[in-house]
């Protein structure tokens, strides 16, 4: 016996109420400020933590440096926890099942073709998406600051003249 049109779980996934899609909205935002300050934020945090170390002295001591090398790395790994978790949430209110599976190498086909792992369980996550867009966004960026910006090492002349 088959469902009727418009009832069960996957007629109330393919029309999202208002709610729901801004719950989605409000998660794809989360995990887009996410991913900005592991690239921003985190640097920022670990040379102000470095800084408060440092003290007033001018040279900087190999302590300060350890802590900032620690402390970006513990921030980074904390914001990329709280990513998986966030994409985590959005996938089970999408109804997207986890897709990870991992062969060990002696059980993987020597073969090109994978035809079991084709279809759409295997598309990009909005996690995926996501952190892809602020990877290529992020590279943008530094090239113009870089080309366009930044001053020469040779002759301290800006690349803007």
């Amino acid at each position: 016996m088959r469902p009727v049109s418009g009832s069960g779980p996957a007629a109330r996934d393919a029309h999202p109420s208002a709610v729901a899609r801004l719950k989605r909205a409000l998660l794809l935002a989360a995990m887009s400020a996410t991913a900005l300050n592991v690239w921003t934020g985190s640097p920022l945090a670990a040379l102000w933590v470095g800084s408060r170390v440092q003290g007033s002295s001018q040279q900087p001591t190999m302590a300060p440096v350890a802590v900032v090398a620690v402390c970006m790395g513990v921030f980074s790994f904390v914001l990329l926890r709280v990513l998986r978790w966030l994409g985590g949430i959005y996938d089970r209110m999408t109804g997207r099942r986890p897709t990870i599976r991992q062969h060990v190498p002696w059980l993987r086909s020597l073969r090109g073709e994978r035809p079991h792992e084709l279809g759409p369980e295997y598309s990009l996550s909005a996690l995926d998406l996501v952190l892809c867009a602020s990877v290529i966004i992020v590279i943008a960026v530094f090239e113009y600051w870089f080309f366009f910006l930044s001053t020469s090492s040779i002759d301290q002349r800006s690349g803007r003249g």
